[in-house]
């Protein structure tokens, strides 16, 4: 009886999953630190809220520009990559076939089969054999820089909503604690949610999240006791 073979790798959501963990962990890190920050320095509730607002604003913003920046830039060189490996193919086959040949005998094939590899999967598509296995570049991690910019924007946006949530419906002597401890819970589920999609350990992920939103909070928490009382003077 026949099967049908059918595996879910989770390098396929490496793309999107990569920049929405990025945009939701930035969320809360920065929005709740900056928060934190205006709260400790014995500000009023809404310039606590006004500064919350303006972060998660400009950080979605940032966070979008910064990745489709980034992401076209890697989506440029992969670009040039196969418009230099396209004239190769155009100028010198066999030196081309030679190339992908060797790639497949330094991977364990004998030289007969490895040169049989090369001339049927250069005879089918030579260029995606090239892309693939001489560049590393396939259609589960090419660069997709609109993808990339929506994804950590929308995620930053949920992300910062969370910590700026809880401080507009907290009593201004409450707001430091409550932002803090409950941003870091978000942050420990996040890692968690994280590492599950990837497939990787849970613990570790949001331990790793966690410990560095603490870092990022008590710093921020310090600079507002110490700035605060000195601008107020």
């Amino acid at each position: 009886m026949s099967r049908l073979h059918d595996e879910r790798h989770v390098v396929s959501r490496i793309g999107w999953l990569r920049a929405a963990v990025l945009g939701a962990n930035d969320g809360i890190v920065s929005t709740a630190s900056l928060i934190v920050g205006v709260a400790s320095a014995s500000s009023k509730p809404s310039d606590v809220l006004i500064a919350g607002v303006a972060g998660l604003v400009a950080g979605a913003m940032s966070m979008a520009a910064g990745e489709y920046v980034s992401v076209s830039s890697q989506s440029d060189t992969e670009a040039a990559d196969l418009a230099r490996e396209r004239a190769e193919l155009a100028n010198d086959p066999a030196a081309e076939h030679e190339e992908l040949a060797g790639i497949y005998r330094a991977r364990g094939l004998d030289p007969e089969t490895a040169d049989k590899v090369a001339a049927q999967l250069a005879a089918h598509d030579a260029l995606t054999a090239h892309a693939r296995d001489e560049l590393g570049i396939s259609d589960m991690t090419t660069a997709r820089p609109i993808q990339a910019a929506f994804t950590s924007a929308a995620t930053f946006t949920v992300g910062a909503a969370a910590p700026l949530g809880l401080a507009a419906i907290m009593p201004q002597s409450l707001v430091v604690l409550t932002v803090s401890l409950g941003s870091l819970g978000f942050l420990a589920l996040l890692g968690g949610i994280g590492a599950r999609a990837g497939g990787a350990s849970v613990l570790r992920a949001a331990v790793r999240v966690t410990f560095w939103g603490a870092l990022a909070m008590a710093l921020t928490a310090g600079i507002g006791h110490l700035v605060g009382p000195a601008v107020a003077l």
